[in-house]
């Protein structure tokens, strides 16, 4: 059975949203998973009770330590070692956890993978993904999204694959194809860096590389593994979100445009790292945390580390 921790201190909303969540996942993972609730217990058990839920389905790490969203994200994951989010990575590097989930101080979390988990040996920079929903049901990945918003073309060529091995691993895409976002499809558009990824990607005999694609491929099914610049990827992540806001607002409901909302997804997982970590989005709902556990559950039962690692020793 997975142990999967959860940071009650993070998020705008915390803790309500994030034990509201808790239970919520604790219907699909009973049997399958223990969550660990990092954070204040007391809070936590007094809530539980409230709502008619038992508090003993879940375990506890007592802390009222919190590193809050403003701070500075190195001095307060050193300075705060009793904070949830420094035990969730202490209780992780320790095994106590299989994966570790938080919707807190984005930056603490990355310096606590980077210092405490540290890099798959190999990997110059772990990277973020998000999904991007094609209108024929499927799905398809792009990084990185905000955490290397500038990058060398090696960079560029280990994030095609970071990308194939999640797309395989955790949604079971075979074969994905990998393509680069470029202001143009021809090997020679694009600034210098785009132009000299695009040459060390199209002869590695790691993953399928289907060549540049462009803004408007963003969604069809050219490709399955979109890879980008963190300025990029942030960019384009943001305008989604934003274009969805706006149907909502204008009261319109779609099948395909539904697919854009953040709670679906609820986290993303910090890629080539030695651990499962999934950082989710400030103003995170009980469903969007129900489903960053489920999703944290479904990447620490998958093989994806141990795949990422094999690539990277292969080249």
């Amino acid at each position: 059975m997975k142990k999967i921790g959860l940071d009650i201190m993070g998020g705008d909303y915390a803790p309500n949203n994030c034990l509201e969540g808790a239970a919520l996942a604790l219907n699909e993972l009973k049997n399958k998973a223990k969550i660990i609730l990092i954070g204040d217990s007391e809070y936590a058990k007094d809530f539980f009770q409230s709502h008619q839920i038992n508090p003993d389905d879940f375990e506890y790490v007592h802390t009222t330590d919190v590193i809050e969203m403003g701070e500075h994200p190195t001095r307060a994951y050193m300075g705060k070692p009793k904070s949830s989010i420094h035990l969730g990575f202490t209780m992780h590097k320790n095994k106590e956890l299989d994966a570790f989930c938080s919707a807190g101080n984005s930056g603490a979390m990355l310096v606590g993978a980077m210092m405490t988990l540290k890099t798959i040996s190999g990997i110059i920079r772990p990277s973020i993904a998000t999904l991007m929903p094609k209108p024929n049901g499927k799905v398809g990945v792009m990084l990185d999204v905000g955490i290397n918003a500038d990058c060398r073309p090696d960079v560029l060529f280990q994030f095609g694959i970071l990308g194939s091995c999640y797309a395989k691993e955790v949604y079971g895409i075979e074969n994905p194809r990998v393509a680069l976002l470029n202001i143009g499809e021809e090997p020679e558009k694009g600034n210098l860096v785009a132009q000299a990824a695009f040459e060390l990607m199209k002869d590695n005999s790691l993953y399928t590389f289907v060549g540049n694609v462009e803004g408007r491929d963003l969604f069809n099914d050219k490709s399955d593994v979109i890879v980008c610049e963190g300025f990029v990827g942030n960019v384009v992540l943001k305008t989604a979100e934003a274009f969805y806001r706006l149907i909502m607002k204008r009261g319109r409901s779609d099948e395909y445009f539904d697919k854009f909302n953040y709670e679906l997804y609820g986290g993303t997982p910090v890629l080539g790292i030695n651990g499962n970590i999934l950082i989710g989005h400030g103003i995170s709902s009980p469903l969007a945390f129900k489903n960053m556990l489920l999703l944290a559950h479904q990447i620490s039962s998958s093989d994806l580390n141990s795949k990422i690692a094999e690539m990277i020793n292969i080249n």
